[in-house]
């Protein structure tokens, strides 16, 4: 019986991983075809609505996806989710219309999100502390290879087949990884989630196609910014927006490092070319050198034997480097302070990541359910970072003053998190 729990255990760590590679493909394959599918379908002029179907069917997917894993359970769950994905992308891939391509896309976020929770909740369940703690630092670390040679191959297969098949690729990954998940847990029982109002919680994805679709106008971008807040305050459980002791406070903590940290990353290119005038080749090794310096650190805090109590330092890391990031925009500092500050707040951020989401998903005294956890963690992310493309997509439309603007106000909610962090650990 041990023998078998111990290759359900490994099964499950590698699929989870497996699906977080699958994930980082899928990223950069969308993001480095979008200019190639919006000529292709004349729809240049509608890159928002290209954009907006997997964004907006994963935030659909966050309120309803307890319910669906408490009444269909594992088994059912898989049947509907992986038909969906599979199904969503083939319909992208064969779209002659920007419609048809947004509804595949749609389709394919809402089996995504779905499966996301699913495979959270798995974890939650089945996974050890310290174990966890090791799967998300190497999930972390999935992201290095397709940030290094993504956008170069991707670009490279649609020149040999077509961006329709290469819009496919990352399928295989995506299959192998649930695969393993389902040989590991093929027979749990259905979570019994608290019900929450579906009306209140159907505010995220309202909320979120407002800002998605506002299309720079920045009115529909704060009130959709500031409906979805409400639905996720709904979704996350109680004491969250209070940041009480314990899981609420990292759960919290996680919100304002989305705002943080994404919100300054969806800016930096801008913020480079715009604001310092370097060249975009000079913009893409500042691009991703967060990224791959957050996975190789991550993959470093495993060897500390409670990597939980990071949070709080890398946080603040990362806040020191966001703060590096507007004094050099107030005062034109030179390129290699930028760069070496932007990689320093990808260092924070890996030092953080692992611990902050292992107290995020821990949930101590509290009662709540492994469903329940895996929702709160991707609504808590996924929102932050929402909010913070918002925040920064309204103010920076007014030029450098409102781009320095933003990025003080990243740090400080870098800032934030770091003080919320610091309450994680405290008794719930």
């Amino acid at each position: 019986m041990s023998e078998t729990r111990t290759t359900s255990t490994v099964l499950l760590a590698a699929g989870i991983v497996a699906l977080e590679f699958a994930a980082a493909v899928t990223g950069f394959v969308a993001s480095t075809l979008l200019p190639i599918v919006a000529t292709d379908l004349d729809a240049t002029d509608r890159l928002a609505l290209l954009i907006a179907g997997s964004t907006l069917g994963l935030f659909v997917a966050l309120p309803l996806s307890s319910r669906v894993l408490g009444r269909l359970g594992t088994r059912s769950t898989l049947a509907v989710g992986m038909p969906a994905y599979v199904g969503g992308l083939i319909l992208a891939a064969t779209a002659r219309t920007a419609w048809v391509f947004a509804v595949g896309q749609f389709a394919n976020g809402l089996a995504g999100g779905l499966l996301a929770v699913f495979g959270i909740s798995t974890a939650i369940r089945h996974l050890d502390e310290r174990l966890r703690v090791r799967v998300v630092a190497a999930s972390s670390a999935m992201w290095i290879a397709p940030a290094l040679v993504g956008p170069a191959a991707t670009l490279g297969l649609e020149h040999l087949v077509g961006w329709r098949w290469t819009l496919l690729v990352p399928i295989p990954f995506v299959l192998f990884g649930r695969l393993l998940v389902v040989r590991a847990v093929r027979d749990d029982k259905p979570d019994q989630a608290a019900q929450r109002p579906v009306a209140r919680t159907l505010l995220i994805p309202l909320g979120a196609a407002g800002v998605v679709l506002s299309t720079g106008w920045w009115p529909l971008a704060i009130i959709g910014a500031a409906v979805a807040t409400v639905g996720m305050v709904t979704i996350l459980p109680a004491g969250t927006a209070r940041l009480r002791p314990g899981t609420p406070a990292a759960l919290g903590a996680m919100v304002l490092f989305a705002v943080g940290y994404f919100g300054a990353d969806s800016l930096i290119t801008v913020l480079l070319t715009t604001g310092l005038h370097v060249s975009l080749g000079q913009a893409a090794i500042v691009l991703g050198a967060a990224p791959l310096a957050w996975g190789v650190t991550s993959l470093l805090t495993t060897r500390f034997t409670r990597p939980q109590c990071f949070p709080t330092i890398g946080l603040g890391i990362a806040a020191l480097g966001t703060a590096a990031l507007a004094t050099e925009l107030a005062f034109a500092g030179p390129f290699a302070v930028v760069a070496t500050a932007w990689a320093v707040g990808g260092i924070g951020v890996g030092l953080a990541y692992p611990g902050l989401y292992i107290r995020a998903t821990t949930a101590g005294t509290s009662g709540f359910t492994a469903a329940e956890l895996a929702t709160a963690v991707i609504t808590a992310e996924c929102t932050g970072q929402l909010l913070g493309r918002a925040i920064g997509g309204t103010l920076s439309s007014d030029g450098s003053s409102g781009l320095l603007a933003s990025y003080v106000l990243f740090a400080i909610a870098l800032a934030a998190a770091a003080a919320a962090a610091n309450r994680t650990s405290a008794t719930e």
